[in-house]
């Protein structure tokens, strides 16, 4: 709860979430502050492509966050973070497929853009908090504040907020967090809210389509990755247009004959080659997790923990060692298939966020151990 008089700046995607999270505080009284990033500009992929499109932080929904504004009466500015977008976020996208990583940029939006850049416009503005449409809870035990997962678990995105530090939490708030999605929705349309029913954003802002291989291409060019398709013994198996077309698990489009279905196992960028094995060769019994933020304080003994690999995953058991460089080996209580470098990986006790970090990779496999190495 944030108490009436406060001054907040609300990051307004567009969407119905951060919508209602402006409106809730509208009538408990805080001075609020619509603020809308404009991250990308869509305007050059629907004149090339001729098509418009529905995508989180839109052309769209800038003007759906401009008008839920002027519903409630509030100021609302349009800043623009463009450049700084492609630098840290689009660049970053780009270099990890090409190194045989699977990126998040979702991940890197929030802690660069909103939780650094658009924080610090809004402690500029003499804001009290940034407030966020995340399904996300923030309460403070022993001294520290603690990032607990949303009521709504099918809405929960702790996952993305790992990067968050001490210091940003002071700032930073989530009132949805002890709602569900239905429960917004029902305010939005007690509000009237154009919003209240809007569909949810699934793809990635900048590749609207859903097509990634065409925007790597258009970025960095094509036929600067191919190689061979090679299975888990060795032998090579085909040809393979980038490494850049190819994940961790993936079956389908590799134009294999082979008598038992074949997944993408490991990816060397490096040398040009997609490794493939059968379904038995994905499970993985740890992973190296490097680039780790702690939202607790640091242990510095081996940790019992929950570790989740990808953002629909099921957090399972595990056994957190922390290495001398600061990254942590996960040791899977079962072994894990799906463990994919680039991804993050966050640990939780309970509903309690303890920290996270990236995936390290991209691993090779080791035909006479039967494992992967390097992760």
């Amino acid at each position: 709860m944030i108490e009436a008089g406060k001054r907040v700046v609300v990051a307004m995607s567009g969407g119905v979430d951060s919508s209602v999270a402006a409106a809730l505080l509208k009538e408990q009284g805080c001075e609020v502050i619509g603020m809308t990033m404009q991250i990308w500009d869509y305007s050059s992929f629907t004149a090339e492509h001729g098509e418009s499109f529905g995508s989180c932080c839109s052309l769209d929904d800038v003007y759906d966050a401009r008008r839920v504004a002027e519903t409630l009466d509030i100021p609302f500015y349009v800043v623009n973070f463009e450049e700084q977008f492609t630098k840290e976020v689009i660049d970053r996208f780009c270099d990890d497929y090409f190194n045989g990583l699977t990126p998040n940029p979702c991940v890197i939006c929030n802690q660069i853009l909103k939780f650094e850049t658009l924080l610090r416009r809004a402690r500029e503005l003499q804001a009290d908090f940034l407030v966020t449409g995340h399904y996300a809870q923030l309460v403070q035990e022993d001294g520290l504040f603690a990032l607990k997962k949303g009521l709504d678990r099918n809405k929960d995105q702790t996952y993305f907020l790992f990067t968050l530090t001490q210091e940003q939490m002071k700032y930073v708030r989530f009132p949805l967090g002890g709602m569900t999605k239905e429960e917004v929705r029902e305010h939005a349309a007690r509000l009237g809210l154009k919003v209240a029913e809007k569909p949810e954003s699934q793809d990635i802002c900048f590749v609207p389509d859903g097509d990634y291989v065409r925007f790597l291409e258009e970025q960095r060019g094509s036929g600067t990755m191919n190689g061979d398709i090679v299975h888990v013994d060795g032998q090579v198996l085909g040809k393979h247009q980038g490494t850049y077309r190819y994940t961790i698990g993936q079956r389908r489009g590799l134009g294999l004959s082979w008598p038992q279905p074949l997944y993408v196992i490991g990816i060397d960028a490096e040398n040009r080659k997609v490794i493939v094995g059968e379904k038995q060769h994905l499970a993985v019994p740890k992973c190296h997790v490097g680039g780790v933020n702690w939202l607790i304080n640091p242990p510095v003994k081996p940790l019992e923990a929950a570790c989740r690999i990808r953002y629909r995953h099921q957090e399972v058991p595990s056994l957190l060692t922390i290495l001398d460089d600061g990254s942590v080996k996960v040791d899977f209580h079962e072994p894990q298939s799906g463990v994919t470098p680039g991804q993050a990986a966050v640990f939780y006790d309970g509903d309690r966020v303890l920290g996270g970090g990236w995936i390290k990779g991209p691993g090779t496999w080791d035909a006479e151990r039967g494992t992967r190495e390097n992760l």
